[in-house]
């Protein structure tokens, strides 16, 4: 899946190991992968912020230029606030796009007259956000109170603050555990599991431990005519054919597409892989 629809966000150059990005006009340098080829080096000139891998683990950011704390981000109609953060991201993940486009899209074509959705592992909110402006309702779960409060201050960026969203710090089973007690139903569930994690509480997530399980214990909460669910995955463990695979032992007769999300690179033929998304209908 190529998501080529952004105005403001591009990969200016790829090349040993790093990729350079222009979020709304700052560029960002950052490590990545998957870039194993060599186009050359980078010119520093027009860089606002290196950020470098540490040997012992984490790293840090380089200010070249003067960076801002916080800047805004514009995708399509959906308004984002960035961030340097810790272990090189930005707080959002533009590949997304076309799971972005695809929930609202989902969600609008539906005649439901109350849609609920569920995203666990859901980070600042960008699925939250896209998700409440097509018009549903969202749980949002995350174990991290620090990433609620960002995905808060998303929702207020788009003036969608008076939407049904209830908002969650707690470990994604254990939930998903007391909404099976509890009875609730969800029409669509979005998640972004991690490789590895922890919970609120120290509880130990692993990607290719726990998945299954988490799958299993979601479709005990999804309504029977269910709109749509999302798995994203940036793990190197899990090939898109494993995750294609539990999907389709676990949503049998439904209807399953599994692939690559990638981005274009700017003056190229090529393109970035950027993570797996499986998408599953009732269908």
């Amino acid at each position: 899946m190529l998501v080529s629809n952004w105005d403001e966000y591009k990969i200016l150059k790829t090349s040993k190991g790093m990729k350079l990005e222009s979020w709304n006009n700052v560029n960002l340098l950052r490590p990545d992968p998957v870039v194993t080829w060599d186009l050359g080096d980078f010119d520093y000139k027009n860089i606002n912020a290196v950020y470098h891998r540490s040997n012992t683990g984490g790293g840090y950011w380089e200010n070249l230029k003067n960076t801002p704390k916080s800047w805004n981000i514009n995708y399509k109609k959906l308004k984002f606030c960035l961030k340097e953060m810790g272990f090189k991201h930005t707080g959002l993940f533009p590949e997304q796009g076309v799971n972005w486009d695809f929930a609202m899209k989902m969600i609008k074509s539906s005649k439901k007259e109350e849609i609920k959705v569920l995203n666990l592992f859901a980070y600042t909110g960008a699925a939250t956000v896209a998700c409440l402006s097509a018009g549903a309702s969202v749980t949002h779960v995350d174990s991290s109170k620090g990433m609620i409060d960002w995905a808060k201050e998303n929702v207020r960026l788009n003036h969608l603050e008076d939407r049904k969203v209830r908002y969650l710090v707690d470990d994604v089973i254990k939930f998903v555990q007391r909404e099976i007690r509890r009875g609730n139903k969800y029409d669509a569930i979005i998640m972004d599991p991690p490789s590895y994690g922890r919970g609120a509480n120290g509880e130990v997530w692993a990607l290719e431990n726990d998945l299954d399980n988490l799958i299993k214990l979601c479709m005990e909460i999804l309504s029977d005519d269910f709109l749509f669910v999302i798995i994203n995955t940036y793990s190197t463990n899990l090939p898109s054919v494993s995750l294609e695979n539990l999907l389709k032992i676990n949503f049998q007769n439904k209807k399953i597409l599994v692939d690559d999300l990638c981005l274009p690179i700017e003056d190229s033929n090529l393109y970035l892989p950027c993570g797996i998304t499986g998408r599953v209908t009732n269908e």
